[in-house]
């Protein structure tokens, strides 16, 4: 019998640590979702795993072990198999891992012990890891208070956020700010990577046994990334901190963030010309995103000062005309939907004040 098998009650102690692993599922398996310490070296491709997929439908588990062998051999094996040892090499004490700790991680550790390395794969794989994640997620909220930080758009709740270790930003795990001009340079994450960064974000939480969960006030969808339902639907009743912060410092912190910051990103990326197209194709989107709500006379107002704000940066190198365009953006859309959505959960608002004040709330309450 095997006896080189991480077992499952090996799972918290893996994900805490970030345990290096090698994932040999195919591809378009780690595509659609993974572990942050995994690294993706498939043991078949995906046209190779669709094949041999198909002949376990249709002609049984022993013709399609068959046709891997036939498909994963010779030169072909053995590319796979240095692959893998050259990732042992960078992390010698790494565990391996496929979908459900079956066939293709005992074929892979068995191909890498004839090379000469023993290493263990993790009973249950991929499957029922990510079991043991979403079990975490659907478990939080009970085993400590949750707060929700609440405030008007430009507040600084993120900044305040990750200044606290009580503190999961849904916001960084999604890579998006949660609004109509939140999306970042790269891509969001996976569905499934969203989530399994938010349980191993939990796990860490409880692990340092902090003494409540603060999280901030989200919408079921931050960009694309949808909250766990049964995190949501905790979230709707947990008490309500509200960050105060001045109209000046906010205008100041949203050109940051949607100026500066986003047009700097896309001429890193793209080089100076194209990076300022790349910037106002995101301004005039992300406005055009919330046409409905806006109604097509404001939308367009909007486009013309955005319009006269890029010319005024792009000839002037002077970024304050787009000033005008967040101070609309704030008086005439944030401002009242944020004014609304808070006076529906107003019996849930424990304390307002400016960081520094909630701050020190969070502080006394954990004495």
């Amino acid at each position: 019998m095997n006896s080189n098998i991480i077992p499952k009650e090996a799972y918290q102690a893996i994900m805490l640590n970030g345990h290096p692993m090698l994932d040999v599922r195919a591809p378009i398996e780690f595509n659609k979702g993974a572990f942050p310490s995994s690294s993706n070296s498939p043991l078949m491709q995906d046209s190779e795993r669709q094949r041999v997929g198909t002949c376990y439908k249709k002609q049984g588990q022993e013709a399609a072990i068959a046709l891997g062998h036939s498909l994963v051999q010779g030169k072909i094996k053995q590319q796979r198999v240095d692959a893998w040892l050259a990732f042992i090499n960078q992390y010698p004490n790494a565990y391996l891992y496929c979908f459900r700790g079956g066939l293709r991680s005992q074929l892979s550790q068995q191909w890498l012990k004839e090379a000469g390395i023993d290493i263990p794969y993790v009973e249950g794989g991929y499957k029922a890891m990510r079991q043991y994640l979403i079990d975490t997620i659907d478990n939080a909220h009970p085993k400590q208070p949750v707060f929700i930080l609440s405030g008007i758009t430009g507040s600084g709740k993120t900044d305040f956020l990750l200044n606290r270790s009580e503190a999961i930003d849904l916001e960084g795990y999604a890579h998006h700010r949660g609004s109509s001009f939140g999306c970042y340079h790269e891509a969001q994450p996976s569905q499934i990577n969203f989530e399994n960064q938010l349980a191993i974000a939990l796990l860490k939480h409880h692990n340092r046994n902090e003494k409540c969960l603060l999280i901030e006030d989200e919408s079921f969808l931050i960009g694309r990334s949808a909250i766990p339902k049964s995190f949501y639907e905790g979230m709707q009743t947990a008490n309500i901190l509200v960050l105060d912060e001045s109209e000046e410092a906010r205008l100041t912190r949203l050109l940051n963030e949607y100026v500066h910051k986003m047009h700097s990103g896309y001429v890193e990326r793209l080089g100076e010309e194209a990076g300022f197209s790349a910037f106002s194709l995101y301004l005039t989107q992300s406005i055009t995103s919330i046409r409905k709500r806006l109604g097509n006379q404001l939308h367009n107002e909007f486009q013309s000062i955005i319009a006269y704000a890029l010319n005024a940066q792009l000839q002037q190198n002077n970024t304050l005309a787009h000033l005008e365009w967040i101070s609309l953006l704030l008086t005439r859309y944030y401002d009242p939907m944020y004014r609304y959505q808070l006076e529906q959960k107003k019996t849930r608002v424990i304390f307002k004040g400016s960081h520094q004040a909630i701050h020190q709330w969070l502080n006394d309450y954990q004495k």
